[in-house]
């Protein structure tokens, strides 16, 4: 009887070793689902970038992953980020007053131009009405917060260079720091590979902190625009943290995607020059992107996390 816990130990390590293997075999690589997305992307009348990243093991698949795309109000998550890293430094609170005038009211995304002035928020306030509700007037109320140079040389220190905000939203001729780049790329501009990186950092907790990074999840989770795109056909218990941005010929989706029945990504999808310009539901390039988002999401439900 003596040599039975052995024998139970060696059979639990053989069960354990055997389940590691079958996840590890289970979990295909992300290539694999290249041509899919390609083939999809060939059909689309405009030019896409994607990157699809898996935060955990850094394995990558991209497409157009270094070329530059406009970022119309994805360029907002760096925006926060930068607030994050200044309030860590503390040199902002989020319990710091802002008071929006009437001056500072901007068109657009956002529900804040509504409210009467002068009207006064906390930090947060405006930053979670940036992400969750893309608004404009906020968003520019950030900027005065953090500065524009700031943000970049903030994206610049986490390596991300290419990754840039121009001027402030719809105030572009009297705020801009490069008038020839804001003509070419409006609001901000990025790459699909960069913006996947930086949304990385938020989900592993190393974008300013851990405690920083979890407060920005929780605002991406409140996106309140954007159901069209990454979203679009998802499975209900999929938890997709994302930032849309919309201009003209530009439709963007970026997203941290959890997956309790398959592995965690990082899924950025940028498009310009699109055929399709207007705003209706089933715009071209929002199609697009739900039906990319689709084809990787059924592929990492069948493929799940081996750690």
């Amino acid at each position: 009887m003596r040599f039975l816990p052995a024998l139970l130990s060696v059979a639990t390590t053989a069960t354990l070793v055997g389940t590691v293997a079958g996840r590890a075999a289970a979990q295909k690589p992300l290539s694999e689902l290249r041509p899919a997305l390609e083939a999809r992307i060939a059909k689309h009348k405009g030019t896409v970038g994607l990157a699809l990243l898996d935060p955990k093991s850094g394995e990558l698949l991209a497409i157009r992953g270094d070329e530059t795309f406009p970022t119309a109000s994805v360029i907002k998550v760096p925006i926060l980020v930068t607030l994050f890293h200044r309030i860590a430094k503390g040199d902002l609170k989020l319990s710091d007053p802002v008071v929006m005038l009437d001056v500072d009211r901007m068109p657009g995304s956002g529900v804040l131009r509504l409210f009467d002035a002068p009207h006064q928020m906390t930090v947060k306030d405006a930053a979670t009405l940036m992400i969750a509700l893309s608004d404009n007037t906020a968003t520019n109320l950030i900027i005065d917060k953090v500065g524009i140079r700031t943000v970049n040389a903030r994206m610049d220190t986490l390596g991300l260079p290419h990754t840039k905000l121009w001027a402030k939203v719809f105030q572009r001729s009297a705020t801009s720091i490069a008038p020839d780049s804001s003509a070419k790329y409006g609001l901000g501009v990025t790459t699909p590979v960069e913006i996947a990186k930086l949304l990385a950092m938020i989900y592993r907790g190393e974008a300013v902190s851990a405690e920083a990074s979890k407060m920005m999840l929780d605002m991406l989770d409140r996106q309140f625009y954007g159901q069209i795109e990454i979203p679009r056909y998802m499975p209900a218990d999929v938890e997709v943290a994302h930032k849309t941005g919309e201009d003209s010929g530009t439709r963007n989706d970026v997203a941290i995607v959890r997956d309790p029945k398959g592995r965690d990504y990082i899924l950025a999808v940028l498009t310009k020059n699109n055929a399709d310009d207007s705003w209706r539901l089933d715009n071209d390039a929002a199609v697009l992107i739900g039906d990319l988002a689709r084809i990787v999401q059924g592929a990492m439900r069948a493929s799940p996390s081996a750690q």
